[in-house]
């Protein structure tokens, strides 16, 4: 079993995001960086296929150097091989960073062999765009199946489980295939000191991508308004019974 997974350095959850003057880019400078909620249950998921089946697993990213970090992390929890398809411009747009990534496919398979599966999230924390797995997924003529909530392997073929709104859809498909994982398909480990250790020693292969500039252009970002929420005290001790009673019969639980 060869099982590959791309993952993506995002914003940290929950971080506060500034933008830089000319609203052309994210500022980093007080950002703290981690993989994809989605793609880290994707690596969990590549783990846990090489623990039952047994055979290899990769790790690749396409982004900056800083990248590394998530691919060491990765590494750390089981992942045998890592690659960077290092950039130093502004982000990709979703169509040139699928030509890369399914380019890069390519070329590592005509040498080491094909993958049985690629794995992907389901979406990535910050752009949120569900095209690149897709369109990797188009672009090597593979079935894809999104949203993927459970992965059970059958000799040649993956049965693929994901959630609809009349219950579940179960996906039966022939290797190899692109699999779109979402977050709650497992419960990601977290790295032992063995493995932080073993990491650090992981070879990354740094490969230049090549990929055509997609049909989209970003023009600008936009600062989200921020929700301001108000503590009003309506007064303290028995005096405050009134203010209660007339902001219960506003609200109309009060008749």
């Amino acid at each position: 079993m060869r099982v590959l997974v791309c993952v993506k350095r995002v914003p940290a959850p929950g971080a506060k995001i500034n933008l830089t003057a000319d609203g052309q880019a994210v500022d980093t400078a007080y950002l703290a960086f981690t993989t994809s909620p989605h793609e880290e249950c994707a690596v969990e998921a590549a783990v846990q296929l090489v623990e039952q089946s047994g055979g290899e697993s990769t790790v690749l990213t396409l982004g900056p150097t800083q990248a590394d970090e998530q691919l060491r992390y990765a590494a750390s929890i089981g992942i045998n091989k890592a690659v960077l398809l290092s950039i130093e411009t502004a982000e990709w747009d979703p169509q040139r960073t699928a030509s890369a990534i399914a380019s890069a496919i390519r070329d590592v398979e005509a040498t080491d062999g094909a993958f049985d599966i690629v794995l992907f999230g389901n979406e990535s924390a910050d752009s949120g765009n569900f095209q690149v797995g897709v369109r990797v997924a188009h672009a090597l003529g593979r079935p894809m199946v999104n949203g993927v909530k459970g992965i059970e392997i059958d000799a040649s073929s993956v049965r693929a489980r994901r959630e609809a709104d009349a219950g579940v859809e179960v996906y039966s498909l022939q290797m190899p295939v692109v699999l779109g994982v979402k977050e709650g398909i497992n419960l990601p480990r977290y790295p032992t000191l063995k493995g932080r250790l073993a990491s650090k020693k992981v070879e990354v292969a740094q490969v230049a991508p090549v990929g055509e500039r997609g049909g989209q252009q970003m023009i600008t970002l936009v600062q989200a308004a921020e929700q301001v929420s108000q503590t009003i005290v309506l007064g303290h001790g028995p005096e405050a019974a009134p203010a209660v009673v007339d902001l219960l019969e506003e609200l109309g639980i009060l008749k």
